[in-house]
């Protein structure tokens, strides 16, 4: 058997600086530390933190008065940071700056009076917290029949956005209906899918034709991982997405020469490896590295845990957190 690792894999710049955050927090301050939703969707990584003490919730009641609150990578609408201040929570924002741009897009196009069309999947933490900025302005699709089906107040003044781990494909497609049917419509400057998103869906196009079977190391709520699999089927190829390598079924490789191996950008090194190990360790395959191209991204911690490390490298006696800003109540 011939293992096909297919590079980039795994960990993205964003998740690489939640992680990061999380972890640095945890060794400033200490548990219990709150974080709204999962940090990032992967299980393997949701429960290591879970087991040093991190609290992950759903709904900004579930902190304490004062508590300490990271905003996961997929970022939260407005009206979560209001609820956190009236909480008095100390808030560190681990939202993916790429993440951070879409809402930025949402909140100029809105601002110039447009209907702003999101193209994502509907409950998907990034989607919703998008949808928070404008949420009277704007309008969600996942599908081209949904843009067959949309009624805005003016046509002439439409914009859309996308999510930033979609298939590029997909995306194209709905946006392609979207220009069809409001030619007057604007987006972004740069597309909104991550680099890290289309890198692993090229890589995926680019080996596929080589493989027999597909895995696909990521969490099944993981939407860039879930994409990359299905990439895979529609080129003709069974593909499988997989925690770790003991969910793989022996039959899934029965007759299989070449197995590609990628793994979702929230899916950690650890997983990669302990998945081609059983796969040279059952079947003493050979490893061949497939590189499309590499990434070199990296992003700043977020500017809350900065600050408090400059205070504890001056062992200044100011408060390590930035407490939310106050608001008035609704």
């Amino acid at each position: 058997m011939r293992i096909l690792l297919a590079n980039p894999h795994g960990f993205c710049a964003g998740v690489v600086m939640a992680i990061r955050t999380l972890d640095r927090a945890l060794e400033l301050y200490g548990p219990p530390l709150y974080v709204y939703h999962e940090i990032v969707h992967n299980n393997h990584v949701v429960e290591s933190f879970r087991r040093r003490g991190v609290i992950f919730v759903d709904a900004i009641g579930e902190v304490p008065e004062g508590g300490r609150l990271i905003y996961s990578a997929h970022g939260v609408g407005p009206q979560v940071r209001e609820q956190a201040a009236l909480r008095s929570l100390r808030t560190i924002d681990a939202t993916c700056p790429l993440v951070s741009k879409v809402h930025l897009e949402a909140i100029r196009f809105a601002a110039d009076g447009r209907t702003v069309i999101l193209i994502g999947h509907a409950g998907h933490d990034e989607a919703v917290g998008t949808l928070g900025e404008a949420p009277e302005q704007m309008k969600l699709v996942e599908s081209v029949s949904d843009v067959d089906a949309l009624k805005v107040p003016d046509p002439e003044k439409v914009a859309y956005i996308t999510q930033t781990t979609l298939s590029v494909d997909e995306a194209n497609h709905i946006i392609d209906r979207l220009k069809a049917r409001f030619p007057r419509i604007t987006g972004p400057p740069k597309k909104d899918i991550c680099y890290a998103t289309q890198n692993r869906q090229d890589a995926i196009k680019m080996f596929l034709p080589a493989a027999d079977v597909v895995l696909v190391l990521g969490s099944r709520n993981s939407s860039n991982s879930n994409r990359l699999a299905e990439i895979a089927r529609e080129g003709g190829r069974p593909a499988y997405l997989i925690d770790r390598a003991d969910e793989i079924d022996p039959t899934w490789l029965e007759g299989c020469e070449t197995v590609l191996v990628t793994a979702g950008a929230s899916a950690p090194e650890e997983v990669v490896e302990e998945c081609v190990a059983y796969l040279v360790d059952r079947y003493d395959a050979r490893i061949e590295q497939g590189t499309v191209r590499e990434e070199h991204a990296q992003f700043a911690l977020p500017v809350e845990l900065r600050v408090a490390e400059e205070a504890v490298r001056n062992a200044n006696p100011v408060q390590l957190a930035v407490v939310s800003p106050p608001v008035s109540a609704p």
